[in-house]
């Protein structure tokens, strides 16, 4: 019977034991599974419609937000940060678990026992060790262990917030070379237009071999830019690609739209700005939720000064005759007081502290240089336009003279030219602008755009429940 018993128990126990699952990497697999991944793929479909992004499948055009959203279901970096956040929700169950009894079996045999006497030479002691934490010790490891989570919880929305900043800087760089370069072949066409006249004009001896070296300069300078542009235009969507997760083929044939960068919003409320940055942003309340975790440390160490108890009952076979007996441990806390672990806690929380100040103040900063050259920008950029619509309508008081015979075709060029030039200003002033204006949503964490505070996007990594549950995978959100 005895034998059955310490069988049973024995099963018992390794019963509950974990067992190892090799989950081997290979580099060739993750390859293909990265080279495969399109903007075609089903899962995606039902991602983007859970977020309600699409209104048909697939999409005419990807914007972005529908862009964001894919990078959200693609992006490396949202992985990483929910797997931060499964290991320190793992740190939880490790933090609530309560320490083990220890179990001695001492066994001995005296050879000086008479063996005629009927007395076993055998000593056998069972004893148990049963530690008993006191100080709410268990309490204050779960609390710190729960602040990390929720701090880590919030780094999956900043890690969220960056990737969409990625996305939308990458993407307003591929406006700005496509929107130039279609500038630039457009006043291609005129300088060349307007070196074939120069030459026409040349044979004539109407003008200078200067004046026609002068135009064909300006029409090489203008085919250098264009080349330039269209450099440009490869770097900007393959870094599209990359932002979004994807490889530059997988963006093959896709209409991208730029809507999202043809008008800025009307006004930028700083006061509100600032305070929504303050209250809101995920690394501020990261690193809020750390000094908590910093202060439940502290009340760790200090509950560490009072010694647990142990309690020790123990069983005793001492040849032939049966001792049962109880004891009661702790340790003395006469040589220390654990005074050390208490001050590098206290200075930890001190850090902790220091660390939030200095992100509000740069983030107050941030906010405050983004608002400013945000305002100078949008200035520029009004000066930039009222100057295109002057030309443009000096353009059509050129071509009406034209037709009517009043002036040459070299007058009309030289006037598109300008034109054209104009607009490329124009085009590079309300690209700042939208630089500035991504700026003050990186430091806002928000759309700039008021109607959009209460939908932001890094809200979709939020959405697991406070301090519990396994973590969610981005593809599941």
């Amino acid at each position: 019977m005895r034998k059955t018993l310490w069988a049973g128990l024995a099963i018992a126990l390794l019963a509950g034991c974990a067992r190892f699952h090799a989950q081997p990497l290979s580099v060739a697999k993750n390859l293909d599974a990265f080279e495969s991944r399109t903007l075609s793929d089903p899962g995606l479909k039902s991602f983007l419609e859970t977020n309600h992004s699409v209104a048909e499948w697939p999409p005419k055009s990807w914007d972005l937000m529908s862009l964001t959203l894919v990078a959200f279901y693609y992006h490396p970096d949202i992985e990483d940060a929910r797997a931060a956040l499964t290991v320190a929700r793992s740190g939880i169950l490790t933090a609530g678990q309560r320490p083990n009894p220890t179990a001695t079996l001492s066994p001995q045999f005296n050879s000086t026992t008479p063996e005629a006497a009927g007395i076993s030479p055998w000593i056998l002691a069972f004893n148990l060790d049963i530690p008993i934490e006191t100080a709410g010790k268990r309490g204050h490891r779960i609390t710190q262990a729960e602040y990390l989570a929720e701090a880590a919880r919030l780094n999956v929305a900043t890690a969220a917030w960056q990737v969409r900043s990625r996305v939308r800087r990458s993407l307003l760089d591929l406006y700005a070379a496509t929107e130039i370069e279609t500038l630039l072949k457009a006043q291609r066409a005129i300088l060349e237009d307007n070196a074939r006249l120069m030459k026409l004009q040349l044979d004539a001896g109407a003008v200078s071999p200067f004046e026609v070296s002068q135009a064909n300069i300006a029409l090489a300078t203008t085919r250098l830019a264009l080349d330039d542009a269209a450099k440009k235009r490869a770097e900007a969507r393959a870094a599209l690609a990359d932002a979004v997760g994807l490889t530059v083929q997988a963006l093959d044939g896709v209409a991208i739209s730029f809507d999202a960068f043809k008008e800025a919003p009307p006004e930028i409320p700083t006061r509100e700005a600032r305070r929504e940055a303050l209250t809101n942003r995920a690394d501020i309340l990261s690193a809020l939720f750390e000094y908590e975790a910093a202060q439940a440390a502290l009340q760790l160490e200090i509950a560490k000064q009072y010694p647990d108890i142990h309690l020790n009952p123990g069983y005793e076979f001492d040849q032939s005759e049966h001792k049962w007996g109880v004891g009661l441990s702790l340790d003395l806390p006469i040589l220390n007081q654990n005074r050390g672990p208490i001050a590098e806690a206290e200075a930890k929380r001190k850090q902790a502290a220091t660390k939030f100040n200095a992100l509000q103040a740069r983030v107050v900063g941030d906010i405050e240089r983004a608002m400013a050259a945000y305002g100078i920008a949008l200035q520029k950029s009004k000066t930039a336009a009222g100057l295109v619509t002057d030309l443009r309508k000096r353009e059509q008081a050129a071509m009406a003279m034209f037709k009517a015979g009043e002036i040459p075709k070299l007058e009309v060029a030289t006037t598109q030219i300008e034109l054209r030039t104009n607009e490329i200003a124009f085009l590079n002033a309300g690209v700042e602008a939208q630089q500035s204006l991504g700026l003050l949503e990186d430091a806002m964490q928000r759309p700039a755009d008021r109607s959009n505070w209460q939908s932001r996007i890094p809200e979709k990594a939020l959405e697991p429940s406070k301090r519990t549950g396994d973590a969610e995978s981005p593809k599941n959100r």
